[in-house]
C-alpha cells in the first residue's frame, strides 16, 4: 500500500470489520492519532479500554501502556502495533529494586509511577499518574514514601509534600531528562513573550523556570485556556505539532530541537495496519501479576 490515505482507509475498514477500539497516546505520530477512537494519556487509555464494549483493543503506545490496559481488561484481547516499543524509564526499575527499597525502608509505602512495568506495579502499594502524584502522596497514611521509577517526578512531589520523607529511585525519561536550563533560557530568549509549560519528568532546574507544570493532558488544557498567544512546550514534540495544527491562532515552540520519543515513533500507520490485519503482538501477563498490579491501580483510583 503506497499512500497515506489508502492505508488509513484500510485501517478504518479493519477496525470496523473486527469491531476494534483504537486508543492512541499523545506522543505517537499525528496520522496515527487521527485514526484513533480516543487520544489520551496511558491511564486514561486503560480506563477507556476497560469500559469499552469492544473486546479487541489496540493500544498505540509503548509496552507498559498495553500492560496497563490488560491489567484493567484481562478478559479482552489487547494488541500493540509495535512490539519493540518500550519505555527506557520503565526498564530502569525492576521488582527486585523495589523489594530492596522496601527492605531498606520497611515503614515506607511504595508509590509507583504508571510509567512502569506490570511486574513493578505488582510489588508496589499504589500507583500514580503525573497529574495525580501530589494528591496520592498527600493521601497516603505513611509518613515515608518510596517513589519509583522517575527521579524527577519524585523530586517534584517531594518538594511539594515536605511533610513526608521520600526515598527516590534513580530512573528517568531520557527525552525529558535531556532538557537543560540552557535550553529553556535559549528558547525564552528567542521567544521573549512566550509562557513556558513543562512536564514534571524534566529536571528541577528546568521546572524552576516554568510558568506551568503539568501532565501532557494538563499542558494541552493549559494551552487551550490561557490568554497567552505564544507558548514554549516542555514535552514531546508531537504535542507542539498537535497544538500548532489544532490552535492555529496561537504560536507554539519546542523547548529544544528533536524532542522526540523514539519508541513512540515506532507506532506507524504501517505497524497499525499489520497489527489489526494479523491481530499480532498480544499483551499477555501471568494471572498472579495481573491481580497484584490491579490492586495498586485500584488503590490509586480509590484514593
Amino acid at each position: 500500500m503506497s499512500g497515506i490515505n489508502e492505508l488509513s482507509q484500510e485501517i478504518r475498514r479493519l477496525k470496523k470489520e473486527k469491531n476494534a477500539l483504537i486508543l492512541a497516546h499523545y506522543y505517537v505520530p499525528l496520522e496515527v492519532q487521527d485514526l484513533a477512537d480516543s487520544v489520551c494519556d496511558s491511564f486514561a487509555m486503560a480506563k477507556l479500554a476497560a469500559g469499552a464494549a469492544e473486546d479487541l483493543i489496540v493500544i498505540c503506545g509503548v509496552r507498559f501502556m498495553g500492560e496497563s490496559a490488560k491489567i484493567l481488561s484481562p478478559e479482552k484481547t489487547v494488541l500493540l502495533p509495535a512490539d519493540n516499543a518500550g519505555c527506557p524509564m520503565a526498564d530502569m526499575v525492576t521488582p527486585q529494586d523495589v523489594l530492596k527499597l522496601k527492605a531498606d525502608h520497611p515503614e515506607a509505602a511504595v508509590m509507583c509511577y504508571v510509567n512502569s512495568s506490570a511486574a513493578v506495579k505488582a510489588v508496589s502499594d499504589v500507583c500514580c499518574t503525573s497529574s495525580s502524584a501530589l494528591r496520592i502522596a498527600r493521601a497516603l497514611p505513611q509518613k515515608e514514601v518510596i517513589f519509583v521509577p522517575d527521579r524527577h517526578l519524585g523530586s517534584f512531589v517531594a518538594k511539594n509534600v515536605p511533610e513526608k520523607t521520600f526515598y527516590i529511585h534513580s530512573g528517568y525519561c531520557p527525552a525529558h531528562d535531556s532538557v537543560t536550563r540552557e535550553d529553556v533560557l535559549a528558547a525564552k530568549a528567542s521567544h521573549p513573550g512566550a509562557l513556558f509549560a513543562v512536564h514534571p519528568e524534566c529536571g528541577d532546574q528546568v521546572l524552576d523556570l516554568a510558568d506551568f507544570i503539568g501532565s501532557t493532558a494538563e499542558i494541552l488544557d493549559f494551552a487551550e485556556k490561557t490568554q497567552a498567544q505564544e507558548l514554549i512546550i516542555g514535552t514531546e514534540s508531537e504535542i507542539v505539532r498537535r497544538l500548532s495544527r489544532d490552535m492555529a491562532e496561537k504560536r507554539f515552540y519546542e523547548v529544544k530541537p528533536r524532542f522526540d520519543c523514539g519508541d513512540m515513533k515506532k507506532v506507524t500507520l504501517e505497524s497499525l495496519f499489520t497489527c489489526l490485519d494479523l491481530e499480532q503482538y498480544k499483551v499477555e501477563l501471568p494471572q498472579e501479576q495481573l491481580t497484584a498490579a490491579r490492586a495498586s491501580l485500584d488503590r490509586m483510583v480509590n484514593m
